[in-house]
């Protein structure tokens, strides 16, 4: 089997895969149908109450992501899984069942948006670890990769099948099948064969363990400097449904179908940056910085797209770039964390990338009601840009990188940091331990 596709190897690996894909095309085909249902059905085209249904959605990341990440190291994780699954698919058939009985208002939305956020706030950093006990370490970047994938091939699907689902019978039926889908999840893990499982240590119940993972992320810098950078562009870039919902429907006048399709478009980006993600062995803070300076660049070239087409092909780069800086992101925040600490971690992880998202969300849904949706487009562009040259520049100084040009043969820039200081030790060590000639 190929590097690209390796963990599939694993059973329990491939019923996750397959259940977590299934799972994902109904989660894109609600993310669309619910931003729809606000801008177009609920309100009258307000980018302002999209942007506060988005930031409900997320806010409970920013409160509960600590505490739900020291229940992920605690508690067994395939059955918090379970749980928390088929809570979610809960929520999904009962704002659908309102939308399709015609009772459904805006503070609905409103109220299912903030029960979605509690609920994964408690999702997210047992899903995010719990790949680690279907794959042996060595694996996990690869599997983190394909993660990404799958949600990115689900990406491809749901958007285009919500958008001409929603045109045909409305956005009721999308929440539906949603709250349907989670079915193969918990499917996938009531197959699983338990005994091939890789458990990671439990912690057990103390006092200070939240403050534990806190002064634990503190003591890193690079995962700060990730922290940071994800933060910022997760406020202020990654709001896509929304600008794309206020850039078809406002800026170039288009309808539902349309909409939808700039998510599937762009998921042909994705999709390509997490499989080469998959093949990356030991992805580094570098490449986040890299990633999150290229999707500042391709945004802010697509918000100055003349045409609804031309907006529609730059998605395709700015997808790329976005995918590899978040699938960058998890794999180094993952690899590079004690196993016993990567619940909290990952929890305060999702808590900045995902939960900044409520300060960020209504913000740039008024400056597109003001400003026009190009610029909701653009203050992201430039949010990403300016947070990356800052922290390649701190990042420089305070881990003492070098840089050097090499223009003939084959130009490239070669940098030299604290890895590549490492493994020239390493060398080194290993070239003198070595028996000499008899």
């Amino acid at each position: 089997m190929s590097r690209t596709f390796y963990s599939l190897r694993y059973v329990n690996y491939r019923l996750w895969f397959v259940g977590a894909l299934v799972a994902n095309v109904g989660t894109w085909m609600q993310r669309v149908a619910q931003d729809w249902l606000v801008l177009t059905v609920l309100t009258d085209n307000s980018g302002t109450a999209v942007g506060v249904v988005t930031g409900l959605q997320f806010l409970p990341m920013l409160l509960l992501s600590p505490y739900a990440g020291l229940v992920a190291d605690r508690l067994p994780r395939r059955r918090l899984l379970m749980a928390t699954q088929g809570t979610l698919g809960l929520l999904a058939a009962g704002l659908g069942a309102l939308v399709l009985t015609g009772a459904a208002e805006l503070w609905h939305v409103y109220v299912f948006a903030s029960a979605l956020g509690v609920v994964t706030a408690f999702d997210n950093p047992v899903r995010q670890t719990f790949v680690a006990e279907l794959v042996p370490g060595e694996s996990l970047p690869n599997a983190v990769g394909l993660n990404s994938t799958s949600f990115n091939a689900a990406r491809l699907i749901g958007p285009a099948a919500s958008g001409l689902l929603m045109a045909a019978v409305g956005p009721g039926w999308a929440f539906i099948i949603n709250g349907a889908s989670f079915g193969a999840t918990i499917l996938s893990l009531t197959l699983m064969r338990t005994g091939e499982l890789r458990p990671l240590e439990r912690t057990q119940r103390g006092k200070g363990q939240v403050r534990e993972g806190v002064a634990y992320v503190k003591g890193r810098s690079d995962i700060m400097t990730i922290l940071v950078v994800v933060g910022v562009v997760g406020a202020f870039g990654l709001n896509f449904q929304m600008t794309s919902a206020m850039m078809a429907s406002e800026e170039f006048g288009k309808g539902a179908g349309e909409y939808g399709l700039l998510g599937s478009v762009m998921a042909v980006g994705s999709l390509s940056g997490a499989l080469l993600a998959a093949r990356r062995k030991q992805p580094r803070v570098r490449l986040v910085l890299a990633a999150a300076f290229a999707f500042g660049v391709t945004s802010g070239l697509m918000a100055l797209m003349p045409t609804y087409e031309l907006y529609a092909l730059m998605t395709i780069p700015m997808g790329m770039a976005s995918l590899t800086m978040m699938t960058a992101a998890n794999a180094t925040v993952q690899m590079s964390t004690e196993p016993r600490m990567r619940g909290r971690v990952m929890s305060l992880y999702m808590m900045i990338f995902l939960g900044t998202t409520p300060i960020g969300a209504p913000v740039v849904g008024w400056i597109g009601e003001v400003l026009g949706p190009r610029w909701a487009v653009g203050v992201g562009s430039i949010a990403a840009i300016v947070v990356s040259v800052w922290a390649a520049l701190w990042a420089a100084r305070r881990w003492d990188v070098e840089l050097s040009y090499q223009w003939r043969v084959r130009p490239h820039l070669a940098m030299r940091g604290p890895h590549e200081r490492a493994a020239e030790r390493a060398r080194l060590d290993s070239a003198r331990d070595a028996p000499g000639p008899a």
